[in-house]
């Protein structure tokens, strides 16, 4: 009995105390409600300084059970400037975790748990190292002005099925982590803390300067970080990663500075399984990894160490290790595989300074049955490297694609190779490493999924031999050479020695159609098509060619080219070579009815060039020509370095939008000495439509000249002559004269800018006029003149114009109460200007009107300003004149009588050194 009343009584203090905790689970959400969300969101408003919004607050024990916890709803988050108008989280909904002890005893609210769910995570650093996220402030930086119930000590964080972003253009890295779910322990309302984490990541991407290194990999990693939000820095202390199957240690250190970071990094990856490694690299070596039997043992170090700081342009090193010992790999069971794999693979990167990048391979080797490859080989720099290399072979390239199952491509073929070189390479300097070289290739065969022809029957047997390390000791021998695609051969002998003055032979037949044999690749950022036939001879010395003893040389033979694309450093759009046939003879190149495009415009070339064969060996030769050009329609606009795309063509992301782009001038190569003639039907220039322009153009040391230039435009003949130089990208010089005869006044206004610019008031100007005029300037990055360079002068001949609408006749007509004056018709008049430092002088000319003899002079400035003296000659004879002073603008005149007036304000264009025309230079 007594037993049976003990197990009652426990019962009912069970029930009771099972009931209390049921109903306060019901009863504190009711109790506390107001308070609980009135001093989180106080406690939010006061430790963040970004912008938080939500659309509803729920209390519950349900929502992460055991916990008490305050849940907002569609949840979201802005950044810290600069990024205080991009969103840094947005997620589902944000709760955050009540201690219930101190809740109940205390009255105090303290969140000790963050849960988020489902979140899209931006962090964001700019290139000046500025970032959004740093939103939250610390004890030791936030101004204790009022008293508080509510604190952070945060025992848990977890972060369930989210997407973060980790985007920092200050260290060139991209991160991309989906199906992100993290826990993790701190106190985050200390200065300094401890951070434990455990992390999974469904999906791992990871880039860094535009290059991927990890693409879709799974993570999971067990971390220890030290925070400190008074310095904001990171201590690395101890972090487990797991790559796929890849184990990674990785530790080290990240302080955040006022301008930029100072980062101590360090991963590896100590005696782990080659198979294991192949299973961090991206999807298609995956697999590949799937029908690959692989073994051997390798390290990896990778170290991120020193200090950004844009100011001072500082840059930390990078280096990265890799070790392979006793490596094995068969590929689908290959008969014959790659065995005894070595290699030692170190690279430094000193202030991520590209001409500072040392690569060191010491070595590789692996076995192939009775095949093998041994190579070592250092670099550094990259504009003038310092090359050590040792390289030596004998491989059965079919045994070795089996071997390693390289994918989308087929090979055969016995290569052997023996090289060796050691010194420094430097073309300014004339330098070349010390080498010794062989390369044989036998019975060749390549062919890819892109294209169903193969190139087959590849030999190739080529030496390089410089004992000295210089280029007069440098000789390179490509004896023979061969290979057939789509059944025609291809046939090249060449050899090159003395390379400070280049002795050549080289001997070249065959056909090759560009478009197909770059379809074998698959390369999709070329954009290669045409067909080539050569059928050449090519044997002399450079000097020769320079300095005119062409008897000594021994040049001929033919090259056929037809729908060839070529792209240059100098013009933005591809010029394609429809169709163009070259004779080669000594020194000169002729060609007959060579037919081309760019852009819209085309062109029909017959002549010939000389120094040819010299400008294809030096960088510094001028190619030298004398030809005729026939042309249906040219388009100026289009050659414009950075000509805006025509439709249907792609424009550049990264162009910056103005609300005036400057396009560049056209640019003049300074290794052209071309003379020719040329005959265009149709010219568009900055919507000038030139019709039946024939001329003589030069184009020598970077300068256009044009001369006795005829065309037609608005109806009337046109004669110039005109010399133009670029000076840089966005600046061009000029000079230039111009001769017209007899002109519709009105189209010269509607039709021509600069007409248009500089003589405004001519805008409702109507009758025939005549212009013989020189002037010269420099134009702007949009091939527009720049006012203040202009200089020059000339004569404005008026036969005939009816001045209708002429506000400074109109004026004058209303000031002086003369009727006759207005909408003056005004025949057989010269009108002498100069143009000096944005200002028009307009010589003194008179002229007669309904009895009246008007007389004007003065100035006007070119952006519309008056200045000008009139004496109205009054009836009959205009011995008794009226003196007048005209300002204002042309738009706006403003008359009074009187004679003295001010000179308008002169804007003295500010020329820089070599900024003239004969300097021009591209």
């Amino acid at each position: 009995m007594k037993k049976k009343n003990t197990l009652l009584r426990i019962l009912k203090i069970t029930g009771i105390t099972a009931g209390s905790i049921l109903l306060l689970l019901f009863l504190l959400p009711i109790l506390f409600p107001g308070q609980i969300a009135e001093e989180v969101k106080a406690f939010a408003n006061r430790k963040l300084n970004g912008e938080l919004n939500f659309k509803e607050a729920n209390l519950s024990f349900f929502n992460h059970f055991p916990s008490l916890t305050l849940t907002l709803t569609d949840f979201s988050l802005k950044g810290s400037a600069p990024y205080q108008n991009q969103t840094l989280i947005a997620s589902e909904e944000v709760a955050f975790g009540i201690n219930l002890k101190n809740l109940i005893f205390d009255g105090e609210v303290n969140i000790d748990q963050i849960f988020v769910s489902k979140a899209e995570m931006n962090v964001l650093v700019n290139e000046k190292g500025e970032a959004n996220y740093n939103v939250y402030v610390s004890e030791a930086k936030e101004e204790k002005t009022e008293s508080s119930n509510t604190s952070l000590r945060l025992d848990k964080i977890v972060i369930e099925d989210s997407h973060l972003v980790y985007n920092d253009k200050s260290a060139k890295i991209l991160m991309d982590a989906k199906g992100f779910n993290y826990r993790g322990k701190g106190d985050l309302d200390q200065a300094i803390f401890d951070l434990k984490t455990k992390m999974k990541i469904e999906s791992f991407d990871f880039v860094f300067d535009g290059e991927e290194y990890l693409k879709n990999k799974k993570v999971n990693a067990d971390l220890l970080t030290q925070v400190n939000t008074n310095s904001l820095s990171f201590i690395f202390q101890q972090n487990n990663l797991i790559i796929n199957k890849l184990p990674i240690d990785f530790k080290g250190k990240l302080d955040f500075l006022k301008s930029g970071y100072d980062i101590d990094f360090s991963v590896k990856s100590e005696d782990s399984d080659l198979h294991d490694v192949f299973t961090a690299l991206p999807p298609h070596y995956v697999k590949w990894l799937e029908k690959t039997e692989m073994e051997g043992n390798t390290d990896l170090l990778l170290t991120f160490k020193g200090r950004y700081n844009v100011a001072e342009k500082k840059q930390p090193d990078l280096t990265f290790n890799f070790k392979v010992r006793d490596g094995y790999v068969a590929y689908n069971k290959a008969p014959v595989p790659a065995s005894d794999i070595y290699l030692n693979f170190e690279t430094r990167l000193p202030g991520l300074n590209p001409n500072k990048l040392n690569v060191k391979v010491d070595s590789l080797y692996f076995n192939l049955g009775k095949d093998y490859f041994s190579g070592i080989v250092e670099t550094v720099g990259l504009e003038t490297p310092v090359v050590k290399a040792k390289i030596k072979s004998q491989l059965n390239l079919q045994t070795l694609h089996r071997a390693l199952g390289i994918q989308n491509m087929q090979f055969k073929g016995i290569l052997k190779t023996d090289i060796v070189a050691n010194g420094q390479y430097n073309a300014a300097a004339h330098l070349f490493p010390v080498t010794r070289g062989n390369l044989v290739l036998q019975h060749g065969f390549l062919q890819t999924t892109y294209y169903p022809s193969p190139i087959d029957n590849i030999n190739l047997t080529a030496s390089i031999l410089n004992a000295s390390g210089k280029y007069k000791d440098l000789a390179v021998r490509v004896k023979p050479a061969q290979f057939v695609f789509e059944g025609k051969p291809v046939f090249v002998d060449a050899s090159f020695t003395n390379f400070d003055d280049i002795i050549y032979d080289i001997k070249a037949k065959g056909e090759l159609d560009l478009e197909r044999i770059y379809k074998v690749f698959a390369r999709k950022d070329l954009d290669v098509k045409g067909y080539v036939k050569a059928d050449l001879a090519l044997k002399g010395k450079q000097s020769d060619a320079t300095n005119g003893n062409y008897d000594k040389l021994n040049n001929k033979g033919t090259l056929v080219l037809r729908n060839i694309r070529t792209k240059s450093d100098y013009l933005p759009k591809p010029f394609v070579i429809q169709e163009g046939v070259f004779a080669f003879h000594q020194n000169q190149m002729n060609f007959k009815n060579f037919l081309a495009t760019y852009g819209q415009s085309d062109f029909k070339m017959n002549g010939q060039m000389q120094n040819v064969i010299n400008f294809m060996m030096s960088d510094k030769a001028v190619l030298k020509g004398n030809f005729t050009v026939e042309a249906n329609y040219i388009n100026v606009d289009e050659f414009m370095v950075n000509a805006a795309p025509t439709a249907g063509e792609k424009t550049a992301e990264e162009t910056p939008k103005t609300e005036n782009p400057e396009t560049g001038v056209v640019i003049i190569p300074s290794n052209l000495d071309f003379s020719l003639t040329a005959n265009a039907q149709k010219v568009n220039f900055e919507g000038l439509n030139i019709e039946k322009l024939k001329g003589r153009l030069s184009l020598q040391n970077g300068v256009l000249k044009l001369q006795n230039t005829g065309f037609d435009l608005i109806g009337s003949k046109f004669n110039m002559e005109a010399t133009y130089g670029s000076l840089n990208p966005q600046k061009a010089a000029f000079n230039y004269q111009i001769k017209a005869k007899d002109f519709d006044v009105k189209k010269a206004y509607n039709e021509i800018k600069m007409f248009r610019d500089m003589a405004s008031a001519a805008e409702n100007a109507e009758g025939i006029v005549s212009l013989d005029y020189k002037i010269a300037g420099h134009l702007d990055g949009n091939m527009q003149p720049i006012y203040p360079s202009l200089s020059g002068g000339g004569v404005l001949s008026v036969r005939d114009v009816k001045m209708k609408g002429f506000k400074l006749f109109n004026t004058v007509s209303k000031k002086t109460g003369k009727d006759e004056i207005k909408d003056p018709n005004l025949k057989e008049i010269d009108i002498k200007t100069t143009v000096k430092n944005n200002i028009m002088t307009i010589e003194r000319f008179k002229f007669k009107v309904a009895g009246f003899r008007p007389r004007i002079e003065g100035q006007t400035s070119l952006d519309g300003k008056l200045n000008l003296k009139m004496r109205l000659g009054l009836p009959p004879l205009g011995i008794i004149g009226i003196p007048l002073k005209i300002t204002g603008t042309s738009e706006n005149p403003k008359i009074k009588i009187g004679k003295n007036t001010e000179d308008l304000e002169e804007s003295e264009y500010e020329a820089v050194a070599n900024d003239t025309i004969t300097k021009a230079n591209p």
